[in-house]
């Protein structure tokens, strides 16, 4: 009776590693990046350039984000990155761009402003068009009022485009 015991612990994994691999036959679609492509479906990607419709411009802004998102998708999937008309397609544009105060001090002073940039995003699936979707995306951080937006704008921007970038890969590649 002793020796089944431990016999039964080494067994119980090995079964249900086996159990696994029979099962095997059905379809799943899984990596460790959380995307969740059909490869047999789709080869390509597509990203067009996101241009920026906002009030407030900021210079990098257009180019770190169209960069950002295909950039993530080039190293977190295996799709090909083409120009245009990919099986999997992104568009949109930049539509909110602003600085606003968020935290007052007893002084009514604003101590902490927050940037928020907000996207419209387009996703074409060509082969399952169940999961196109028009969608906004919208993100912010926030910096202290003694520091121009200007000169924050290069650490700022990053940081949102990362956390946009993010949103827009798991809702678009994430089938869950």
């Amino acid at each position: 009776m002793t020796i089944m015991r431990p016999l039964r612990i080494l067994l119980l994994p090995l079964v249900t590693v086996a159990a696994l691999f029979a099962a095997g036959g059905c379809s799943v679609k899984y990596s460790f990046s959380g995307a969740s492509v059909n490869y047999a479906l789709s080869k390509t990607v597509s990203v067009a350039y996101f241009t920026n419709m906002a009030a407030m411009v900021a210079p990098i802004l257009s180019p770190t984000l169209t960069d950002e998102l295909t950039s993530k998708l080039a190293s977190q999937t295996r799709l090909q990155v083409v120009r245009e008309e990919g099986d999997l397609a992104f568009s949109g544009e930049i539509i909110g761009y602003s600085s606003d105060p968020v935290s007052i001090s007893g002084n009514e002073y604003a101590t902490q402003n927050r940037l928020t940039i907000t996207v419209r995003v387009k996703f074409v699936n060509k082969n399952e068009p169940q999961y196109n979707f028009e969608k906004t995306f919208s993100n912010y951080e926030d910096y202290d009022t003694n520091v121009l937006l200007t000169q924050a704008e290069g650490t700022l921007i990053p940081q949102i485009v990362e956390k946009l970038v993010d949103d827009i890969f798991n809702e678009a590649l994430s089938n869950w």
